[in-house]
């Protein structure tokens, strides 16, 4: 780059955009880069208030903020992702299928740190639609140095930071227990909440079996629908430690291999999480606790995503959700663009 006085710009060639900005109005591009000032062109630079100008000068040692831009861009963009073109040395991402945005969070903290690099996201684990907006790439400077820009690549390993992993169309099987619904006390009011939420993410309900509160019963429902094919199994009340709720430990008697029994998360802190050896790999089974059935969001919501992704979940990620893992209950719920789960 060179500095020169507007005054002097005609014939010269921006190396960067210029924004105009009126209250209220439009903060927008006025000359983009690459623009060749005109004699015209010079008292509305000066009313921008750009008594000077930065004009290109090639130097195969540096880099222009989009060219870097793009380089950050493709070290971000994996999986059913898309990018804008550069705007203002910024470059957005998008995306494009419904799924699971999934970030490799301590690489992006690791290209972060370095000086004068901005990668903005969205939170890792989040539900995204087509055409949302995921992330936005770009360097602090005009331009910058061919060298720190490899280093970066170097830092990011070669693999996207990010990837929007769609959802799989699991078929479902679901475990109604609680003796007041099975003998017809009570009306089931838990299964079509479950069932929307399923719906969400484009699985289906392929068995529905209702037992009382018999720990013997749960379990070989649980069996029955493993050894039908379900690729999902979901139990639905009994989750206390109350001595008649028999669910959890019917789950340990199926066979399950038990990843937490209890989260940090409000509503939702009764939650069982474990996989059953199945034909075709482990199939998730939740435990879920009664807050399911009439909170607008819960931990069900927060796993339920991951799941339908296909992605395992571990002890440690679950222990992580105890930082915002209190839902507000807002009066408008904005779930997942709020900080629960976050």
């Amino acid at each position: 780059m060179r500095c020169i006085e507007t005054v002097n710009a005609e014939g010269h060639v921006l190396c960067h955009d210029i924004t105009v900005i009126v209250k209220d109005v439009k903060k927008g591009v006025a000359f983009k880069k690459g623009h060749i000032v005109t004699k015209e062109d010079i008292p509305e630079l000066l009313k921008l208030g750009k008594d000077h100008l930065f004009v290109w000068e090639k130097d195969d040692n540096l880099l222009h903020e989009d060219e870097a831009a793009a380089i950050l861009r493709d070290v971000c963009m994996g999986g059913n992702m898309k990018a804008g073109k550069p705007s203002e040395g910024k470059i957005e991402l998008t995306a494009t299928c419904d799924g699971l945005l999934v970030i490799d969070s301590e690489r992006l903290y690791a290209v972060n740190d370095v000086e004068e690099i901005m990668i903005a996201s969205r939170h890792g684990m989040t539900p995204v639609k087509a055409g949302d907006k995921l992330a936005g790439t770009r360097v602090i400077p005009l331009v910058i140095a061919k060298e720190k820009m490899e280093h970066v690549k170097r830092i990011a390993g070669g693999r996207p930071l990010m990837d929007v992993v769609p959802y799989k169309p699991l078929r479902c099987g679901i475990v109604t227990t609680g003796s007041e619904v099975f003998y017809g006390r009570i009306k089931d009011t838990f299964t079509p909440v479950i069932e929307q939420k399923l719906a969400e993410y484009g699985m289906t309900v392929m068995g529905h079996e209702m037992c009382p509160d018999d720990g013997e019963k749960i379990t070989a429902a649980i069996r029955k629908l493993l050894d039908e094919g379900a690729e999902l199994i979901l139990t639905t009340g009994g989750m206390s430690v109350d001595p008649d709720d028999r669910t959890p430990a019917a789950i340990r008697a199926s066979g399950a291999r038990v990843v937490t029994y209890g989260a940090p998360v409000l509503p939702g802190a009764m939650m069982l999480i474990g996989y059953l050896p199945g034909s075709s790999g482990e199939v998730p089974v939740l435990g879920l606790p009664g807050c399911v059935m009439y909170a607008r969001r819960t931990i069900f919501d927060l796993v339920l995503c991951r799941v339908a992704a296909g992605i395992e979940i571990h002890r440690r990620d679950i222990v992580k959700l105890g930082e915002g893992g209190l839902c507000l209950n807002c009066p408008v719920c904005t779930y997942p663009n709020c900080g629960f789960g976050k």
